[in-house]
């Protein structure tokens, strides 16, 4: 796997004297758990992230238990998502106060999946935050569709500061995630750290995970965590066929 850009650590969550926080946001499309499950578990609780942004969340026969038992061995809980949103889901750890969650599904394109949103507005210490996770199309239009969708989405959780990520099945020069990065910050372009591609952990090519923060939100660090202490490369190629995504963020206080 390629080497990390910047030797720099990434910062640890905390929150400052004037209220803000900062936490730690990890993407992870999951493969609807089909892997090795145990070190899925082992890379998200290395990570120490507040949020988790899961994309192919279990969906089917006893998926609350499945989505559980990974939220558990990871030292997370459970915020929303899973099969009513069609596959994201998000998770979150216990310094996150959670104010509301809605599961969105999307527009049904007859021969393609049902895609969805798993949002939810947060607090921590004194700021507050929407979240979103998704996974958009494999289909061209239907996925710059979405990413409108997204955008509107977000916007409508009333937030002035905002987080969304997940597998947007496209490279950076591709028109949708242009859309998204041209509103949102790309985090890995704002400020990179770890290593970029995300696709697949045998043979890194190429970045079709990621994660976006509103302006007023200041990105510290974002990528994939290599050499992050506990995060083992043997682990990321065993746990599902992404590579996560990791950012450190400082929301400011409301």
């Amino acid at each position: 796997m390629p080497t990390s850009p910047s030797a720099s650590p990434l910062p640890n969550s905390r929150t400052e004297v004037d209220g803000s926080a900062v936490i730690r946001v990890l993407s992870y499309n999951i493969r609807s758990m089909r892997d090795d499950t145990a070190a899925l578990a082992r890379v998200i609780s290395a990570c120490e992230a507040d949020l988790v942004l899961v994309q192919e969340a279990p969906r089917f026969f006893r998926w609350r238990k499945k989505l559980a038992r990974l939220a558990a061995a990871s030292g997370q809980m459970i915020l929303s998502g899973g099969a009513p949103a069609a596959g994201p889901a998000l998770l979150c750890s216990l310094r996150a106060t959670v104010e509301r969650t809605e599961d969105v599904l999307l527009p049904l394109t007859p021969g393609l999946h049902r895609r969805g949103f798993a949002t939810a507005v947060v607090r921590f210490g004194g700021a507050r935050l929407g979240v979103l996770s998704c996974h958009l199309s494999l289909q061209k239009d239907e996925r710059y569709a979405q990413g409108g969708m997204l955008l509107d989405r977000l916007a409508g959780l009333g937030m002035p500061h905002a987080v969304a990520g997940g597998d947007l099945n496209e490279r950076p020069d591709g028109p949708t995630f242009k859309r998204l990065a041209g509103a949102l910050q790309d985090g890995w372009a704002t400020r990179p750290w770890g290593a970029e591609y995300t696709s697949t952990p045998t043979d890194p090519h190429q970045r079709i995970d990621a994660i976006f923060a509103t302006e007023g939100v200041e990105v510290l660090g974002c990528g994939v965590p290599l050499g992050l202490p506990g995060v083992l490369e043997t682990d990321l190629r065993a746990a599902t066929d992404h590579l996560p995504v990791l950012a450190a963020l400082r929301v400011p206080a409301s």
